[in-house]
């Protein structure tokens, strides 16, 4: 069955929703653990959608946080065009005009911009961990993302594949939340499809009308 929504602004998560960065993004976290973190889990320690200097802080001796996140994020920043799309992504995001969506990650400006042109996007505007005091699953991100927007969060739809993004998104009040993805569970969105092949947008003067193909 097709279900229609119109919206008027939509806030994409990053990793996930637009780009498949996570066999790279768990090596490299695997390299790093090596070395700063042996103990660690990568499948428990790591979870997904969290700022990455908030996991390291719960790994490291806080004087070593600042210096074992540089390590990191540059080690992701080397390898940031090793992506690819999610499938049906960069054809959803070619089909928005560009003043009506913005991208809202929890990973740092440079290597967000660098993974998603990779995967064959151009957004216009761009909130990232650098921008905001609060990551995910704090709603500042999703507050952010909406006064760029210039739209209240309630005209605005999210997608994400992460529960801490799902909390955040949910925490700001967004009228829509699009889960991606299998790590998402379906009672706590309002939509949820595999990927953004189900996903497109209808002719329509009046708003963004998106369209999803799900289960009936």
């Amino acid at each position: 069955m097709t279900r229609t929504v119109t919206v008027d602004g939509i806030l994409f998560d990053n990793d996930g929703v637009l780009v498949d960065s996570l066999p790279t993004a768990m090596r490299i976290w695997r390299e790093w653990a090596q070395v700063w973190s042996p103990q660690a889990d990568p499948t428990v320690d790591f979870p997904h959608g969290t700022p990455a200097r908030d996991i390291i802080a719960g790994l490291v001796a806080p004087q070593d946080v600042e210096r074992a996140y540089q390590e990191l994020d540059q080690a992701e920043i080397e390898h940031a065009t090793e992506v690819d799309p999610i499938p049906g992504a960069a054809e959803l995001t070619a089909s928005l005009p560009a003043d009506r969506w913005v991208v809202v990650t929890s990973a740092g400006r440079q290597l967000a911009m660098g993974r998603v042109r990779a995967a064959g996007h151009e957004p216009s505007q761009m909130v990232s961990v650098d921008d905001v005091t609060q990551g995910k699953p704090h709603p500042e991100p999703y507050l952010t993302g909406a006064e760029l927007l210039g739209l209240d969060p309630s005209r605005v739809a999210v997608f994400e594949d992460a529960p801490v993004g799902v909390e955040a998104a949910r925490a700001a009040g967004v009228g829509l939340v699009v889960g991606v993805g299998h790590q998402i569970d379906p009672a706590t969105v309002d939509v949820l499809v595999p990927d953004l092949r189900q996903v497109r947008r209808l002719p329509s003067e009046d708003g963004i009308v998106l369209a999803f193909d799900v289960e009936p």
